[in-house]
């Protein structure tokens, strides 16, 4: 089963198929897509003149052993099989295992069925993926996840070097982003080995963590034959005393499962399959391809892949024709491949024969640049004659760029992931077409370890459980109410009496609005952090603070211009006045915000995580960028604090009704000493401990400004009502 001859290519040679292999009906198109690429390019006069392209196949059955024996019958000659060769029975994947031989004999090949994997070594040379990058897949899965909120997934890989890479270096960066793994669990490889029993074993216990797991969506990595493989798992516990039925889940799969080609998919066993999405990769239509189909005959094709192709697609026995499969109908020849359903056979193009096809054409397409450059004969600096049919592999230097795809495509298409798309669109979706699992009525399900706390409730991360796992557990008495809220409802009330009017009522609203808000900037440090947390939170809560700061160097330059501006003949009257105020309110957060700006657009935060700070902890954190920018910052805060401290100073001598000269001294020099002792404390800090440190900061500042300015007030109000009088207090004063 090793080789197909091809009627229009002379030099193949036909070798019996093996009668112990079932056949993937669909994948034969790969086959078809490789012929109809071929057979165009010799009929057509313009490319590649007087040279005519032939091709051989072999069948790697998903088995390293196999890939082997293929590669070396291909360095061989056809008649006579290469000495001292060896078979290993080491389990790598089969790409490598060809790569590996094949590079030997400097044979360049094209690979479309896998996923391109970093390779600086010389094997990487000699090998061209027409496959799409992993990385667009991997980002469109975590696209997905982000969009339905699905924070609390499984992972069901199998065990090969590409599953093992998946769960290291993916899996992390999904973490990063928020997404919490319930498991990962590793199915056994598919081979037969004395040990059958004990790798049935493990399968069916991983098969159970699947069904039993409290994650309603699972990552399957792997193959095609991975499916087969859970479906056979799924049949084998039916023989048990409880059988395992998955249900209620939503599978993610790879596009290398590629479950629309599966057998499975006729025969049955299709339901946990139900409501699953799958990446799948970009394709394009080829009219003429489905009229080349069209025109397929087994009994003309002296094909053994095709025939075998066609008793298993139509469920007949061809006449004259002695295979493994013995089928009650007989096939006629007349049969139509456009009357197969779908999941047995697919008259249009698929994304994996697309890749096939490209890949023909890229290799004639650099053969064809190559030809064209110059002349069809080369001649050396020594004199030597090149023919372009005798060239080497590595001179054919294929533009990877032109044949870049995207995962786009499966069943009942619902989105696509575009990389090459704007920022922000690159993954869009259709959810409306979407049917999911019948278990959840066709509502969007929901994937998370436990529902969101209520009103009055917090978070409490439960020990040695992922991230998103919490209790929720009461306030304490008293944490519910804001006290700057309680502040600014009594001077709300009593905003029409005295007191309150001779402290400049609409500044003292806005600073206790400010103040408002910086204490809320808290639950943004709270939390799981995200990318645009990290962004946000240090400059609002910043620009915040210079808003309360600028409102009481504001009241303070107020008072002072007024007692100055008493005397009929004084400068100062001009002075006193709203666009003041509003310009000394307004002016220093503008210019703190462009500060912020300037520091987002050079050193912006990021999301950054910590593997080593704990053990079998990813601890995610806001990494500030720049400390120095980050000191840029906080330095406005002592310019403004230094102002406040001066107009203090001129202020001290002011009647104390209207003076708050004392109060905002002790405010300042509060406040000063809180964010003094954040630098080293924060430099001597690591991970939520630096959060820690920046709650403690912003909430003793905030609450230095909020006790020392507006306690006396609120004492008069509450306490001292009689006081609370315009004439009294003038009175008092003179």
């Amino acid at each position: 089963h090793r080789m197909v001859k091809h009627p229009s290519i002379p030099w193949l040679v036909d070798l019996s198929i093996s009668s112990h292999c079932s056949v993937f009906t669909q994948l034969y198109q790969h086959i078809l897509a490789l012929v109809f690429a071929v057979k165009e390019v010799n009929e057509n006069p313009h490319i590649l003149p007087n040279l005519t392209l032939g091709f051989s196949i072999y069948d790697g059955h998903f088995d390293a052993n196999s890939a082997y024996h293929a590669s070396m019958e291909l360095v061989s000659t056809q008649k006579r099989f290469l000495p001292n060769y060896r078979c290993e029975t080491h389990n790598n994947p089969i790409s490598q295992e060809i790569s590996s031989l094949l590079k030997q004999n400097l044979f360049l090949q094209l690979t479309y069925g896998s996923v391109p994997m970093v390779d600086n070594s010389i094997q990487g040379v000699f090998i061209y993926h027409m496959f799409p990058n992993g990385d667009h897949q991997h980002m469109g899965i975590l696209k997905l996840l982000q969009h339905f909120h699905w924070i609390w997934i499984g992972v069901i890989y199998f065990e090969d070097e590409t599953g093992e890479w998946f769960v290291q270096n993916v899996l992390p960066i999904f973490s990063e982003n928020g997404i919490c793994i319930a498991f990962k669990q590793k199915f056994p490889r598919q081979h037969f080995s004395s040990e059958m029993d004990n790798i049935l074993d493990e399968g069916i216990e991983a098969l159970k963590m699947f069904s039993d797991s409290t994650a309603r969506v699972f990552i399957i990595h792997g193959q095609i034959i991975a499916l087969l493989i859970v479906q056979i798992l799924i049949n084998i516990s039916r023989y048990e005393l409880v059988p395992i039925e998955p249900k209620g889940k939503v599978l993610l799969l790879t596009a290398q499962v590629d479950f629309t080609k599966h057998p499975i998919l006729r025969f049955g066993g299709i339901n946990f399959l139900h409501g699953s999405i799958s990446l799948a990769i970009h394709s394009k239509e080829v009219t003429s391809f489905e009229k080349f189909l069209q025109t397929q005959n087994p009994i003309a094709k002296k094909d053994i892949f095709f025939r075998n192709f066609w008793q298993n697609a139509f469920l007949c026995s061809l006449p004259n024709y002695t295979s493994y499969w013995n089928f009650e109908k007989t096939c006629t020849g007349e049969e139509k491949l456009e009357s197969l359903p779908s999941f047995v056979f697919e008259m249009r193009m698929t994304g994996y024969s697309y890749s096939v096809y490209n890949a023909v054409l890229a290799v004639v397409h650099a053969l064809q640049f190559m030809g064209s450059s110059r002349s069809r004969m080369r001649v050396t600096e020594k004199g030597q004659i090149h023919n372009i049919a005798n060239w080497l592999p590595w001179q054919v230097k294929l533009n990877e760029k032109e044949y870049h795809h995207s995962c786009s495509r499966f069943t009942v298409r619902v989105g696509k992931i575009n990389p090459h798309a704007p920022r922000g669109n690159e993954f869009t979706i259709s959810e409306e077409d979407i049917i999911w699992p019948t278990d959840f009525n066709q509502t969007r399900p929901l994937s998370i370890c436990n529902d969101n706390c209520h009103v009055g409730y917090h978070k409490r991360k439960r020990k040695e459980e992922p991230f998103c796992c919490y209790d929720c557990i009461p306030c304490p008495a008293g944490m519910i109410s804001n006290e700057t809220a309680l502040v600014l409802g009594i001077f709300f009330k009593y905003q029409d009496t005295a007191i309150v009017k001779a402290n400049n009522r609409s500044l003292s609203y806005v600073l206790l609005i400010s103040l408002l808000l910086v204490f809320s900037c808290v639950f943004l440090f709270i939390g799981q952090p995200n990318h645009l947390i990290c962004l946000l939170r240090d400059c609002l809560f910043s620009v915040l603070f210079t808003v309360a700061l600028s409102c009481v160097l504001a009241k303070t330059i107020t008072v002072i211009l007024v007692f100055k501006a008493t005397t009929p003949e004084s400068k100062m009257k001009k002075w006193v006045s709203k666009p003041l105020v509003n310009s000394i309110v307004f002016s220093c957060p503008f210019i703190k915000l462009i500060i912020c700006m300037v520091r987002l657009i050079i050193f912006p935060p990021f999301l950054d995580s910590d593997m080593e700070l704990m053990a079998k902890y990813i601890v995610l954190y806001c990494n500030p960028g720049s400390h120095l920018m980050l000191y840029s910052c906080l330095s406005t805060f002592g310019l403004l604090i230094i102002l406040s401290f001066s107009m203090a100073f001129l202020a001290r001598k002011l009647p104390d009704i209207f003076n708050e000269a004392k109060f905002i001294t002790f405010s300042m020099l509060a406040f000063s000493s809180v964010w003094l002792t954040f630098i080293p404390t924060y430099l001597s800090t690591k991970g939520i401990n630096m959060v820690t440190v920046e709650i403690f900061c912003i909430l003793a500042s905030g609450a230095a400004l909020l006790i020392c300015i507006f306690s006396p007030k609120i004492y008069i109000i509450l306490l001292k009502p009689e006081l609370n009088n315009k004439k009294l207090l003038i009175r008092t004063k003179t």
